[in-house]
């Protein structure tokens, strides 16, 4: 039988819960954020002050199993914001499982509810995991991205 996985608001969790997936989910990545910059980002995903930055995270028998962070924001391209999926990540024992899909298509749902044109986001050239997921779920648009 199939553990049911709840969708909850991140406010619906405590920071404690959180952190050990926001941290896990940066080693992944290869980064190490500060402690302020973790405590800030804990405060803007749970702030009413900000809400066009929030999150969800997924429960399984009362366990945070994965998270994930949504921005808004204005396009020159459309009327209505877009919703950037900024960080997604799932507890390692807990992939394969549909969880990922589930906190996408959450998001998604959101963002509609939100009036938002659409959702987008990104990931690493090394994650075919990811990549796999999002190939069936999402239409890749084929633009790299560029930093300074």
């Amino acid at each position: 039988m199939e553990k049911a996985i709840e969708i909850q608001p991140l406010q619906c969790i405590s920071k404690e819960q959180w952190m050990p997936l926001w941290q896990s989910y940066q080693t992944f990545y290869g980064a190490k954020l500060s402690e302020e910059v973790s405590r800030n980002t804990w405060k803007k995903l749970c702030s009413a002050d900000t809400p066009h930055i929030y999150g969800f995270a997924a429960i399984s028998e009362n366990q945070t199993i994965a998270i994930v962070h949504v921005v808004e924001h204005d396009s020159c391209w459309t009327l209505r914001p877009y919703a950037y999926l900024q960080d997604l990540y799932t507890h390692e024992d807990f992939r394969g499982q549909g969880v990922a899909r589930k906190l996408i298509q959450h998001v998604y749902d959101e963002a509609m509810v939100r009036l938002c044109d659409r959702v987008y986001w990104q990931t690493h050239e090394t994650n075919q995991t990811a990549q796999k997921l999002y190939d069936r779920v999402a239409k890749k648009t084929g633009f790299i991205q560029y930093r300074m």
